[in-house]
């Protein structure tokens, strides 16, 4: 019982503390890291500080990685080279520079500045990706800026692991050591990435063809840590290879089934990482050196924020983009401990200086979440062009709706969005959505449809999508508090407005009514259907022709809602609904294949796939044929499963 005693008070204190972090609306990573603090060797000494104790926690980095390496792709990947070794690269640089010539001043040696200035350019992979990652804000371009950066960072802890040594002993061979650690990196990416391929979807079809749920968790394991530890056995760190493990994945069409499978080990194990974090903060040291580490943090904090910031800008981004990703970027990392570790037993950095700059770096990494949850309002303040750019992005939606008369307003474009505006299509009559998914107002957006990314329970959001010339608004997503917010916001402007709402069932309808919603409809498309052939009947219509009518309907409504745009926040419940058919948008990209190739000759019939429409300047074309030759910048829009998307977009990009 004794054994098990600081076990149930840890786990005790992890219940009490993020449950009033939760009932504070603050991210439950700070309550980890004061319950680390507290059951620490700082404090309560429930946890030993030990190797063990700080590898189970970087296990929770490795599945983080791993889940934001599914949301990528090579082509993806390859379209933000520009942010990994080019910002990514600047940053690390520039900060190091920075703070080396800082430190080095005030120290005299630049040595304790290099060391010490590798150790605050890096940032927390962790932290930045769980919390961008809970906000929907992955896809965003401050998100894809972030990333990006983090990438790098990833990859830039394996030359200063050789640095340091280096300076350490002024050894002669750095230049020569310093190249092989590069072409180790360039190798071992690319037999992954290139063998990985090839191996990971035949591999995968193997297990899940035995059906058993036990077997395919046990596969994902498998890979996901075989993969890091590959990496971490060549040099590299063990998130950048789960990180390669999850983007060989999100190329098969089990990405998501194995996304929800690996959620439950990756916040439990995240939660302990952070627990470990906490545990490294020590009073005494805190108040011994507080003016060394005041000034680490304003050598941290500030300067980070002003060195992503200008390069940002410097590489295109807009000034809130660029603002927006150095608030997330601002803290320390948990790369720092480990550099910040090697450069005291290398006696590059006295002791004391070493555990001021670790204190620094926590301190920060308790601020980090706070600066992300509050980056838009920050940036606000700092930034007087963002109020500039937020009214130009209202003024570009007012432009885009401004051909809109008398036009259904559909708020929320999931798979009841779609398909309430392909039958809208279908009739001919004018519609304008509006969506808070990113990706999904991107992948949509390619394909001509008339949806925006923007939040539908504010006014002036509304007012710009044409809320004054609608004909009626709806609500096709079932969350009640947000169609309470559109509803009032509507109400407010436009009171006569009819507005329909849909609901799971029938609990809320008495709220929605009083709040103003004309129709409130609970039942899902199958449910109208047994209504109808109910009412049918009792009307004298006989079986036979009911049951030719409601086969009819079902044909017609199937084939006109086959397939959807699939959103970050969709969810999959199944390896079987992981197979059902959607849409996606391939851009005819420069160089690739399918540029003044006929339809016809990308064979993407065979790879059974139905090209629904062809997008080319603006122009949206269904009137095609095998004979029509495709162009430069060309979108094409696909249905098919994930598997034979893959398929065919790599026969329009590579022809294979």
């Amino acid at each position: 019982m004794h054994s098990m005693a600081p076990i149930v008070l840890v786990l005790l204190a992890a219940v009490l503390v993020v449950t009033l972090c939760r009932s504070l609306r603050v991210p439950a990573m700070l309550g980890y890291l004061v319950v680390g603090f507290l059951a620490g060797p700082g404090v309560m000494k429930l946890i030993p500080e030990g190797e063990e104790t700080a590898f189970l926690g970087e296990i929770g980095i490795v599945f983080m990685m791993f889940t934001i390496g599914l949301e990528f792709s090579l082509p993806k990947l390859k379209a933000m080279r520009q942010l990994v070794f080019g910002v990514g690269l600047a940053q690390v640089v520039v900060t190091m520079l920075l703070v080396a010539l800082a430190i080095g001043w005030i120290t005299g040696s630049p040595l304790i500045g290099l060391a010490t200035g590798g150790a605050l350019a890096m940032s927390s992979t962790a932290i930045v990706s769980k919390l961008l990652a809970e906000r929907l804000e992955l896809n965003q371009p401050h998100g894809q800026l972030a990333i990006g950066v983090l990438l790098f960072q990833d990859i830039a802890v394996v030359p200063l692991l050789i640095l340091l040594p280096a300076f350490a002993g002024g050894s002669d061979t750095m230049w020569l050591d310093l190249a092989k650690a590069g072409g180790k990196i360039v190798v071992v990416l690319a037999l992954l990435l290139f063998f990985g391929q090839r191996l990971v979807r035949p591999w995968f079809h193997l297990v899940a063809r035995q059906r058993s749920g036990e077997l395919f968790m046990i596969n994902v394991l498998l890979v996901t840590l075989g993969v890091a530890w590959l990496t971490e056995l060549s040099g590299l760190s063990l998130a950048l290879g789960a990180f390669v493990a999850g983007m060989l994945i999100s190329e098969t069409e089990y990405r998501y089934q194995v996304e929800e499978d690996i959620k439950p080990f990756r916040d439990i194990l995240l939660g302990f990482f952070f627990i470990t974090v906490g545990m490294r903060l020590e009073l005494p040291i805190l108040f011994d050196h507080l003016g060394v580490v005041l000034l680490l943090l304003v050598l941290l904090l500030p300067l980070k924020i002003a060195v992503v910031f200008g390069l940002g800008r410097l590489f295109g981004h807009r000034s809130n983009d660029a603002m927006r990703a150095a608030l997330a970027l601002a803290q320390g990392g948990e790369f720092g401990f480990v550099l910040l570790a090697l450069a005291m037993n290398l006696k590059l950095v006295p002791i004391p200086a070493a555990q001021a700059a670790i204190a620094a770096i926590l301190i920060s990494m308790l601020i980090a979440p706070f600066l992300i949850m509050h980056g838009e309002r920050i940036t606000r303040r700092l930034i007087k062009q963002d109020w500039m750019l937020q009214s130009l992005d209202l003024h570009q939606m007012l432009v885009a709706s401004m051909s809109k008369n008398e036009h259904v307003l559909i708020c929320g474009y999931g798979r009841s969005g779609q398909a309430l505006a392909r039958l809208l299509e279908a009739e001919n009559i004018n519609m304008f959505a509006l969506d808070m998914d990113p990706e999904r107002v991107r992948e949509a957006g390619e394909a001509g449809d008339q949806v925006v990314f923007g939040d539908a329970g504010k006014k002036e959001v509304l007012i710009a999508a044409g809320l004054m010339r609608a004909k009626v608004v709806v609500v096709t997503f079932a969350d009640t508090h947000a169609a309470l917010r559109i509803l009032h916001a509507v109400r407010e402007v436009r009171p006569e407005l009819p507005v329909i709402v849909r609901t799971v069932d029938d609990s809320e309808m008495d709220v929605l009514r009083q709040a103003g919603a004309d129709e409130v409809v609970a039942e899902v498309m199958e449910g109208s259907l047994m209504l109808a052939s109910q009412a049918l009947l009792e009307a004298g219509v006989p079986p036979s022709r009911v049951l030719r009518r409601i086969r009819a309907v079902r044909e017609e409504r199937y084939d006109l809602f086959r397939g959807f745009f699939r959103g970050a926040s969709d969810e999959v419940e199944s390896l079987e609904e992981a197979m059902v058919p959607r849409l996606l948008s391939v851009q005819v990209c420069g160089g690739a294949f399918a540029i003044g190739q006929p339809l016809g000759a990308l064979r993407l019939e065979e790879a059974g796939v139905e090209v629904k429409a062809v997008r080319r300047q603006r122009t949206r074309r269904t009137d095609f044929d095998a004979s029509f030759e495709l162009q430069a910048d060309d979108i094409l829009v696909l249905l098919g499963t994930p598997e034979q998307l893959a398929l065919a977009e790599s026969r329009i990009l590579q022809g294979e």
